[in-house]
């Protein structure tokens, strides 16, 4: 009787121990199935803390990451930290040097000359989702022959180039005779000579020095760069058109290399694109929009002066822009219908407002 009593507790001992032993490994069978099959470096050029990142790029990875169970991870990496500066990062995605980039198109001049269309004056005028939305409608036909090297996830642009200067408020074209401003690439570049000022082209990083040291006196830019930048402190005005108008914008990428892109089985691909979709271009550009009412409103609370112009003073900067539209068709010659091209962002544009 004893012995069988004894076997039965050895029995159940063996039992338990053999439940707390599975039962370790089911606890440890999670985090080695979450290791990713798939890890990817994305690389950009602004800060950890920025708009772009925390409110964009963060919330995307995730969102992916969410969607593939784990099979997916993706870096980002930050202020150029995996090296370079910021007019290479289409050159590092297409070579392979990174997998993922968020970009300027602009920092690249004469790479997106048809993406150039949706930055020019009169062609954006405020509004960033209906933008996104005919970048994406007119991609196959319009824009892929100058994305070789990559898969473009997704096209976006910013709230639109607001003016800001250091110590000259600014009503009129004629306010901004004479003035050296930051711009972002080739179309603001022909803004900026449109106005009778100098155009100065660099990574947005370096504006705050150049502004304090009068290098510069104002830029082309959004308000969302403000925080981030701290321009409160190095600018005393901030000007745009009436109903958040502006004068033309900037176009943006986040593309993968493409030879990366080829290599990946079509349901991660598909997981990529779920989360690259409409949709996603819609909350994009509310996170835009919402970075930039933010970012004017630290302004104005750091004692800037928000300078809104009336219907006759941007009509009046419009005139003075539209050649820049005309000259930008005839510049492109006989690459591509650079009119039908203009005429056809505008209509889209249009068909896209809510």
């Amino acid at each position: 009787m004893f012995l069988e009593e004894r076997d039965m507790k050895r029995r159940h001992f063996l039992l338990a121990t053999a439940g707390v032993l599975s039962a370790a490994v089911m606890m440890q069978s999670p985090a080695s199935a979450a290791d990713p099959e798939y890890t990817f470096k994305l690389h950009h050029f602004l800060s950890p803390k920025s708009p772009a990142q925390t409110q964009m790029l963060e919330p995307w990875a995730e969102a992916i990451e969410k969607d593939s169970d784990g099979r997916i991870e993706i870096e980002i990496y930050p202020s150029m930290s995996l090296g370079g500066a910021p007019p290479q990062l289409f050159r590092q995605v297409a070579d392979g040097v990174v997998d993922i980039v968020w970009t300027v198109n602009g920092y690249t001049p004469g790479l997106f000359p048809r993406s150039e269309a949706f930055e020019l004056p009169t062609v954006f005028t405020n509004d960033i989702a209906a933008t996104n939305l005919a970048m994406r409608e007119m991609y196959d036909e319009y824009l892929a022959d100058e994305y070789e090297g990559v898969h473009l996830l997704f096209n976006h642009v910013h709230a639109g180039q607001a003016i800001h200067t250091a110590k000259k408020p600014v009503h009129s074209v004629e306010d901004t005779q004479g003035m050296k401003l930051r711009v972002p690439g080739p179309t603001g570049n022909a803004v900026v000579k449109a106005m009778g000022a100098t155009p100065v082209t660099m990574p947005v990083p370096d504006l705050p020095q150049s502004l304090a040291t009068s290098a510069v006196d104002g830029a082309l830019i959004p308000w969302e760069i403000i925080p981030p930048l701290k321009l409160q402190d190095v600018t005393d005005y901030q000007i745009e058109g009436p109903d958040a108008n502006r004068f033309g914008t900037t176009v943006f990428q986040v593309s993968m290399n493409k030879d990366k892109w080829d290599s990946l089985p079509a349901d991660i691909q598909e997981i990529f694109n779920k989360n690259s979709d409409e949709e996603w271009l819609k909350k994009v550009a509310e996170v835009w929009r919402a970075s930039d009412d933010k970012g004017i409103q630290i302004a104005v609370d750091a004692g800037n002066e928000h300078i809104v112009l009336t219907e006759e003073q941007m009509a009046g900067f419009n005139e003075a822009l539209t050649p820049v539209v005309n000259a930008w068709i005839e510049e492109q010659g006989d690459d591509f219908d650079a009119k039908a091209l203009v005429d056809t962002a505008k209509k889209t544009i249009e068909k896209h407002k809510q």
